[in-house]
């Protein structure tokens, strides 16, 4: 290589294109085809096709040019590059037969790949679905850049050349810009991705230093991840976790970070102990102790390479029995911001888990999380947020929010309104927090209601669910349905039941359904058309959107002006809510059945009601355990008695002994509803009956003497009718 780039230098400008292309494949490249072949046969054995001695040792003539291997690089890639232009205006007719060739592989491999993932087994419901759709790769070697061709050139000597040869071969590659997918797709088209991985299993450091710095840029690349797991990349990767360098175990742990995008990596790190050696790097060093930048960049490599693991749900199992937890939380009171990110990432991750986010709890790691909300790098606040987003669905963690003073800035927060990723974690942790009432108190005095509403309108998805999710949480307090109708919200809001995100509808119906219970608000969302785009919603196939659509048709009902004229007026409504008393979700016979139990109050929607067969769909749903869908069942009971005969088929659709067992609950609110039911029933003789051989005398004696009017009243109410009945059949008996 030294001579021919001296021959080089004194030959004329206007032959060197002809030498390249002539004199150097014919000649020095010729014997490094012929190694090529060799390698390729014993590929997975060694990098050179040289002895052992001469892998070994530096290449003399190499070492005493004095040049160095990154001098060479540059030297070797100018060379390509200078015999580009003559090499693609000759051979066009060459390229065009080996651009179909090319084509039809990169077709095959594709497909492959495609099939390869669709086998893959489902780890985790919070699994990316990044890499389950390739990107079609560039096609046509027509099209390709000179850079293509350089690295196609350059592979022969990464096949071929001793130790030192492929070293300089590998640093005049990365001389490439190897983030360009034509430079990716090169090295995996001429078969060089395969050396680069056999390289890995030698024992030539800087050959592997080397393979690893190439490997970790194009590992970017979705086909080339998936290339790198299927050649066995992976489980090398991790084996060199062990090494006693620095350098290679960190460029091995930011790779595998890359490559374990996809569900397949994530298994097979696992499956070869990945996980704990990359657990046991957090533990090599201390943060107390006074480490060198090598070692926090070990334990940044190890951090994102959980980070990418742990979105399978047993990888993050494997992370907590590693003793991963404890260190996350040491790790967490680091000052440096490349070290906290991949840490609070792989945090906000196991957060999913309820075991992670009881540790998260118990070893004091909201308040750093809190702490860092303030931090200067928005990427750390982002992160920091979503954790607590994830984390505040526990009661515990929103009050140890509130309590470490973290609501102020993720109020402040909302004004990074541009940065969207930034905005979306801070509104989820918004969200969840506004799930206590003490925390919508404190968002009250921070303005954050006001601030959300002017968020309802020009925001991505993923934030209007997060906006309008807070939103639905703040209506629970009367001042905040003043403040978002004063300042107009109730308009974009009911303009969202337009949208067609499941989970977007679930919390737009929760939040117009909030604002209904104000009678003011309840006029502007008819006037919108409001309960008509609600009702359109019970016909939604997502059983989420059908239940929210549901319950928030409760408050619009009870609070509209003419409600029951109203209802009559949906052509087909009260027919489709009967129908979905045949449900399968409890959540939606639970509302279906709150709903019923509003509507049935006008007696002509009663009475369509009864047409449709409301009374026997709900004797069906008698037979439950479920304490809320019991308490609006009861209800609905109670007030479709109030119509014809429906007493009496209750009683024979097998209804009131169900009913009588619901006094043994221990929710007083399933037996306030019972009482009303059961004191509605009563007024047939036969349903007194029923209630008697139940034995709910004596259970609504107790309830006599309840502080709850209602339940008192109801309770008496059916012991009298029972008493009644009895009495009267004792005259009868005996005159």
């Amino acid at each position: 290589m030294a001579k021919q780039e001296s021959s080089m230098s004194k030959e004329p400008a206007h032959k060197k294109n002809q030498h390249v292309e002539g004199a150097e494949i014919s000649g020095q490249s010729q014997s490094l085809h012929n190694l090529t072949e060799k390698t390729e046969c014993e590929k997975g054995k060694t990098c050179s096709t040289g002895p052992t001695d001469q892998r070994s040792k530096p290449h003399m003539k190499w070492k005493s040019s004095g040049i160095s291997a990154s001098q060479s690089g540059d030297k070797v890639r100018k060379k390509y590059s200078e015999g580009e232009g003559k090499s693609r205006a000759g051979s066009l007719t060459a390229k065009k037969k080996a651009s179909g060739k090319s084509k039809s592989v990169k077709i095959q491999e594709t497909s492959k790949c495609k099939a390869s993932i669709s086998l893959e087994d489902s780890e985790s419901s919070s699994e990316t679905d990044e890499d389950e759709h390739p990107v079609r790769r560039q096609e046509g070697g027509s099209d390709l850049s000179a850079e293509y061709w350089g690295i196609q050139k350059l592979a022969k000597y990464v096949k071929g050349g001793d130790p030192t040869a492929t070293l300089i071969a590998l640093c005049s590659m990365r001389d490439f810009d190897l983030s360009e997918e034509t430079c990716q797709l090169a090295i995996k088209d001429t078969g060089c991705l395969e050396v680069l991985i056999n390289l890995l299993d030698t024992e030539e450091i800087k050959c592997q230093i080397g393979s690893l710095k190439i490997l970790k840029e194009i590992s970017q690349n979705i086909l080339i991840r998936h290339a790198i797991a299927d050649l066995g990349g992976l489980e090398i990767m991790v084996k060199i976790l062990d090494s006693t360098d620095t350098d290679l175990k960190c460029l091995a742990a930011e790779t595998i970070a890359n490559v374990a995008r996809f569900k397949r990596a994530r298994k097979t790190v696992r499956k070869h102990g990945g996980i704990k050696k990359l657990v046991e790097l957090l533990e090599s060093i201390s943060v107390a102790s006074s480490y060198q930048v090598k070692d926090t960049e070990t334990v940044r490599c190890a951090a994102l390479a959980l980070w990418s693991c742990s979105k399978s749900i047993k990888n993050k199992k494997a992370i907590r029995k590693a003793g991963g937890i404890p260190l996350l939380a040491r790790w967490l009171k680091c000052s440096h911001a490349n070290i906290l990110i991949p840490i609070v990432g792989t945090l906000q991750e196991c957060a999913s888990e309820p075991s992670y986010r009881l540790a998260i709890r118990t070893e004091g790691m909201i308040e750093t999380l809190v702490k860092n909300l303030s931090s200067e790098h928005e990427e750390l606040q982002m992160h920091c947020a979503s954790a607590i987003h994830k984390c505040a669905e526990d009661e515990e963690i929103r009050d140890l929010v509130r309590k470490h003073e973290g609501l102020q800035p993720l109020s402040a927060l909302l004004d990074k309104s541009e940065n969207k990723q930034l905005l979306a974690a801070v509104t989820g942790a918004i969200w969840k927090c506004a799930m206590s009432r003490e925390n919508v108190l404190k968002f009250q005095e921070y303005k954050t209601v006001e601030t959300l509403v002017t968020l309802l309108t020009d925001q991505p998805e993923e934030v209007l669910i997060n906006v309008i999710g807070a939103l639905a949480e703040c209506c629970q307090e009367e001042e905040n349905r003043g403040t978002i109708r004063r300042l107009g919200g109730i308009a974009p809001m009911v303009t969202l039941l337009t949208s067609t995100n499941p989970a977007l509808l679930v919390n737009v119906n929760k939040a117009v359904g909030g604002c209904a219970m104000d009678p003011e608000n309840m006029a502007i969302i008819d006037s919108l058309d409001g309960v008509r785009l609600l009702w359109s919603l019970l016909k939604n196939p997502n059983p989420g959107v059908q239940a929210s659509a549901a319950w928030a048709l409760c408050p619009c009902v009870e609070n509209a002006q003419n409600s029951g004229e109203m209802v009559r007026s949906f052509v087909a409504g009260l027919e489709l809510l009967v129908n979905l008393l045949k449900s399968n979700d409890k959540e939606v016979l639970t509302s279906i059945c709150a709903a019923i139990a509003n509507i049935a109050k006008d007696e002509e929607n009663l009475a369509v009601m009864t047409d449709h067969g409301v009374v026997p769909l709900l004797s069906k749903l008698a037979n439950t355990n479920n304490n809320k869908l019991r308490r609006h069942l009861a209800e609905a009971i109670a007030h479709c008695c109030m119509w014809g005969s429906n007493r009496v088929a209750f009683g024979e659709a097998k209804a009131v002994a169900p009913l009588a067992r619901y006094l043994k609950s221990k929710d007083p609110l399933v037996h306030r509803a019972t009482a009303q039911a059961l004191y509605q029933l009563s007024e047939d003789p036969n349903n007194c009956v029923t209630m008697h051989e139940n034995g709910v005398v004596k259970l609504l004696l107790a309830m006599v003497g309840s502080t709850d009017d209602i339940l008192q009243e109801a309770a008496a109410g059916c012991i009298a009718n029972i008493r009644r009945l009895a009495l009267a059949t004792e005259k009868a008996k005996y005159g």
